[in-house]
C-alpha cells in the first residue's frame, strides 16, 4: 500500500505536484472532495497523513520538513477565504503562495533573509508567525503567535512571507537573553547591508526592548558598524567618482580661537565640508539626542557663517544614490570659485 497517496474519492496526489509541498488546511481538503470525517480517519495514528497543527494537515506520515513547517505555521495563522487554496506556480497572479495576514518573523525570517550568524531553520523547534493584534489565535506545535497593532509589508523569500529585517530583528531580540547573540545580530544587520541602524532603533523603541542593558549595548555596537559602514562607503564615493581627495575625519578651528567641530571630509582649497548623519534617535526624544541634535545644528550654521559651504550626507544616500550623493559634493566644489574667499581655518587631526 502506497501510504503517501490518501484514500478519497478525489486522490490527492496531484496536489504535491500543484502545491510544491504536502501541506494542506481542512478548508482545502474539503475543495478537493476530502470530507472531515475521512480526513480524521487518515491522521489516526498510524495512518498515512499527520495533523501538525489545529486545521492543517500533512499529507504524508513522515516527519515534516523545514519547508513543510513553515508553510503549515503560514496556513494556521493566516485568514484564509473559505476553502481557498494559496495561488500556485503557474497560475495566473502571484507565483508564490498569498497567506493574507500572517508572515514570518523573528530568528526564522532572519535566517531566510540570509543572516550568516543566524541558526538553520532545522534547529528552531518553533517558528514565530506575525498576525493582527486581534486575531484570535493561540500558540501551539511549532507556531509561536506574535501580534502587531499595524502589519509591515511582507518580504517573500523562496515563496515565504516574511517581515522586514528591523521588525524581524525586534522580534528575534525579544526572545534572546544572550548579550553575544543579540550583539552579533544587530551588528551583522548593518554590516551585511540588510537595513540601517535607525530603522532597527526605531523597531526595538517601539517593542519597548531598550530598557534591557544587553540590548542597549548591542544598539552602541549597531551604531558604531553603521557608521565605520557609512564612511567606508564615502570613502569609495570620493575614490570612485573621481572627486579629489579631501582631508579626512578633521576638526577645523579658527587660529588662537574656540575650535569649530569635527568634519568627516573636508576640501581646504574649495571650502567644503561633508558631515555624515549617523544619528539614530530614539522616538519620544532623549536629551542626550536633543543635546547631538542642538550641536550638529549650531556647528553647521557657525561653519557657513564663517563661507564654508557643509553637506550634509545619511548613510542610506550614501547606500541608494551614491552617484547623486557625489553630485552634490562635484557641484558645491566647483561653485566655491564663485564664492567669497572663506574665513581663514586651521584644520587639526581628530
Amino acid at each position: 500500500m502506497n501510504h503517501e497517496t490518501p484514500l478519497s474519492p478525489l486522490p490527492l496526489h496531484h496536489l504535491a505536484g500543484v502545491t510544491g509541498r504536502r501541506v494542506l488546511t481542512h478548508a482545502q481538503l474539503r475543495a478537493h472532495g476530502v470530507p472531515a470525517a475521512e480526513t480524521g480517519a487518515q491522521c489516526r495514528p498510524g495512518g498515512p497523513w499527520r495533523q501538525l497543527l489545529p486545521g492543517v494537515v500533512l499529507l504524508h506520515s513522515g516527519p515534516p520538513t523545514s519547508e513543510e513547517r513553515l508553510h503549515a505555521v503560514l496556513l494556521y495563522a493566516a485568514r484564509v477565504r473559505t476553502g481557498g487554496v494559496p495561488a500556485q506556480p503557474g497560475a495566473e497572479g502571484p507565483a508564490a503562495p498569498l497567506y493574507p495576514e500572517a508572515m514570518i518573523t523573528g530568528l526564522a525570517a532572519l535566517t531566510l533573509h540570509g543572516f550568516p550568524s543566524a541558526p538553520p531553520l532545522p534547529s528552531l523547534e518553533t517558528f514565530d508567525v506575525l498576525v493582527p493584534r486581534l486575531r484570535r489565535l493561540r500558540s501551539t506545535g511549532p507556531a509561536r503567535i506574535v501580534r502587531a497593532p499595524e502589519l509591515p509589508v511582507p518580504e517573500h523569500v523562496t515563496g515565504v512571507p516574511v517581515a522586514p529585517v528591523p521588525r524581524a530583528l525586534a522580534d528575534a531580540v525579544a526572545g534572546l537573553r544572550d548579550a553575544g547573540t543579540v550583539r552579533r545580530l544587530l551588528t551583522e544587520a548593518v554590516r551585511g547591508g540588510f537595513c540601517d541602524p535607525a530603522a532597527v532603533v526605531r523597531e526595538l523603541t517601539s517593542a519597548k526592548l531598550l530598557n534591557r542593558p544587553h540590548v542597549v549595548d548591542a544598539v552602541d555596537a549597531l551604531l558604531a558598524a553603521g557608521r565605520a559602514l557609512a564612511e567606508s562607503r564615502l570613502y569609495r564615493m570620493v575614490r570612485d567618482h573621481g572627486l579629489p581627495d579631501p582631508c579626512w575625519n578633521v576638526d577645523l578651528g579658527l587660529p588662537g580661537g574656540p575650535r569649530l567641530g569635527g568634519v568627516d571630509a573636508y576640501w581646504p582649497e574649495h571650502s567644503v565640508a561633508v558631515e555624515l548623519d549617523t544619528r539614530a534617535p530614539r522616538p519620544g526624544g532623549r536629551p542626550e539626542d536633543e543635546a547631538q541634535w542642538s550641536e550638529y545644528v549650531r556647528k553647521r550654521e557657525h561653519l557657513e557663517r564663517l563661507g564654508i559651504t557643509v553637506v550634509h550626507v545619511t548613510p542610506r544616500r550614501l547606500r541608494d544614490a551614491m552617484e547623486q550623493q557625489a553630485a552634490v559634493v562635484r557641484t558645491a566644489l566647483m561653485a566655491s570659485a564663485e564664492r567669497e574667499p572663506s574665513a581663514y581655518v586651521m584644520v587639526l587631526p581628530r
